[in-house]
């Protein structure tokens, strides 16, 4: 009797070959790795899922004092926590999937090197949880604003807010891109975990956060915009907030550096998996 079998393992035979159909088939161990990644996050801890509330409430806070209040850096004319929640939420997304998806061969060694399973699964289960949590914070951002409408303060949103799901999804494909990149480095070299931790931090000064673009000139506004995730922001406080930087063209610039990322983190990802188990 001749055999058949139902399913073939073979090596990827190009650097920019992304097997979706594997993917879709594995959507159940993507499931479970979100599952994992959410339940396991405060395991064990008294406030539990409380925290996805108090990380950007305790930062706001201290925003508010540091930057707002002795500082005095300006809120485009917005109550500064409804200005640094907007930030916040974005930033926080991009900081949590970038830091845990920049580990990723390294935290999961253990399993990669037992059983077979598509390695983008991993990564793309951290872009996902992390969904999740910018979710939650998305709603504690929502009461802040409904608080402050109720009050009596005129926000006023408009049609670009139905790009918020295009400017979340820029967010993603920028964090998933760098920290795939910075994952399959770090197989090899562990140090430049540390420095690529050190870079994040600095990089949220860089990002319109506790500040807006439009206390810049033109010309600095310019040079701010070349950090991608700078026009990302401010399209998000323009959208829901009616204040802002809005500008397509600085938008269409951050759109195409993440496709470039993107396909640069797909290439070294897919070159460093073929190996990786012999270098951790």
């Amino acid at each position: 009797m001749t055999e058949k079998w139902t399913t073939i393992i073979k090596p990827q035979t190009g650097l920019f070959e992304i097997n979706f159909k594997e993917l879709f088939r594995y959507r159940d161990l993507w499931q479970l790795f979100v599952k994992r990644d959410i339940v396991t996050q405060y395991k064990q801890t008294i406030l539990g899922p409380l925290w996805f509330f108090i990380n950007p409430i305790i930062t706001t806070i201290m925003y508010m004092v540091v930057f707002g209040g002795i500082a005095k850096i300006p809120t485009d004319g917005l109550p500064q926590p409804l200005f640094y929640l907007s930030g916040i939420c974005i930033w926080n997304y991009f900081q949590t999937c970038i830091l845990k998806t920049s580990s990723t061969f390294r935290d999961n060694e253990g399993i990669f090197g037992k059983v077979y399973f598509p390695r983008l699964v991993m990564p793309l289960s951290t872009v996902t949880s992390s969904l999740y949590v910018f979710g939650i914070q998305l709603l504690l951002f929502a009461v802040v604003y409904i608080y402050y409408v109720i009050t009596g303060l005129h926000i006023a949103p408009n049609i670009y807010i139905l790009l918020l799901p295009v400017l979340v999804l820029m967010v993603a494909g920028l964090s998933l891109g760098f920290g795939i990149i910075t994952s399959s480095l770090t197989t090899k070299y562990r140090d430049l975990s540390l420095l690529f931790t050190f870079i994040v931090q600095l990089w949220m000064y860089a990002t319109p956060i506790i500040y807006p673009m439009s206390m810049m000139s033109a010309n600095k506004q310019m040079i701010a915009a070349l950090n991608p995730l700078s026009p990302v922001v401010e399209a998000f406080r323009y959208a829901l907030l009616g204040t802002g930087t809005f500008n397509w063209w600085y938008l269409g610039y951050s759109f195409a550096f993440m496709c470039v990322v993107l396909g640069v983190g797909m290439v070294i990802f897919n070159k460093v998996q073929r190996s990786f188990m012999d270098t951790v």
